[in-house]
């Protein structure tokens, strides 16, 4: 048996919203710094050597990789499902060439934005 979702309180959307644009920031700042970092001494390994260079960077790697490809493809199918399908593909480049760890936490935030438009569309009455 299906149940309804209850009804979310009132503000829940937005914080949650917020919290996701404060992990987006964290994910542009904190990925962007080690990247520059990288390009004004890179050392004796290419970028993408450098991602496999020993057993512990090849797990994260790996990992990240996974999940990366997991939300490109929850972005795209959950974007369609908002009715973002002519835009909701411009996070999986942002995935690629900016973070993950910025373009997800970016979309899950518009996404609770766009929850919370909706359940507000829905309680008002007719």
């Amino acid at each position: 048996m299906v149940h309804p979702a209850p009804p979310s309180a009132p503000g829940r959307h937005r914080a949650l919203a917020i919290a996701l644009f404060v992990l987006s920031a964290i994910g542009l700042v904190g990925t962007w710094a080690f990247n520059v970092a990288f390009f004004l001494d890179p050392g004796d390994l290419g970028y993408l050597e450098g991602w496999f260079a020993n057993a512990a960077s090849s797990s994260a790697t790996v990992d990240l990789l996974v999940v990366a490809t997991a939300a490109g493809i929850l972005m795209l199918v959950e974007g369609a499902r908002l009715g973002w399908r002519r835009w909701a593909w411009i996070f999986v480049p942002l995935s690629l060439l900016i973070a993950v760890a910025f373009a997800f936490p970016l979309f899950l935030g518009l996404r609770e934005l766009a929850l919370e438009r909706r359940a507000r569309a829905t309680a008002q009455p007719a």
